[in-house]
């Protein structure tokens, strides 16, 4: 089953790269940026957290969207070892591109499933990352 997994992320990553073409953005990236716009102002461990990435990870992916233009980072008042993070208005454009052809890809991904199968489909990868989640917690 890792296997499958492994290659159906392959292959949502292969879709996701050829749909959204802005900046080769990442899957990865769209996510934090994603989050960040759903809330902005989290620190960096808040993104670790919401994402599932690690902290060496998120920390270099923030560098790179901030050298980008994409976000800003400013050090937080309750920790002045935190960064707070913001999309920045090139962010803010990047993201709004990439939502729509993000919604592509995933059309594109289910389109594989037959219509009564892809709720069920996502309900199960939504419960398998949770159940995850708690776990690595």
């Amino acid at each position: 089953m890792t296997h499958l997994l492994h290659r159906a992320n392959q292959s949502a990553t292969e879709i996701f790269s050829a749909d959204a073409r802005i900046g080769e953005l990442t899957p990865r990236q769209f996510a934090v940026l994603t989050v960040i716009a759903d809330q902005e102002g989290l620190s960096q461990i808040d993104l670790v957290e919401r994402t599932g990435i690690d902290r060496s990870t998120m920390a270099n992916l923030v560098a790179r969207l901030s050298k980008r233009g994409w976000v800003t980072r400013r050090r937080t008042k309750e920790d002045a070892r935190a960064y707070s993070v913001k999309l920045s208005p090139q962010g803010e454009k990047v993201l709004l591109q990439a939502r729509s052809a993000a919604a592509a890809a995933d059309q594109r991904l289910l389109a594989s499933l037959p219509p009564g199968k892809r709720q069920d489909f996502l309900n199960a990868l939504a419960s398998i990352v949770e159940a995850n989640a708690k776990e690595s917690r």
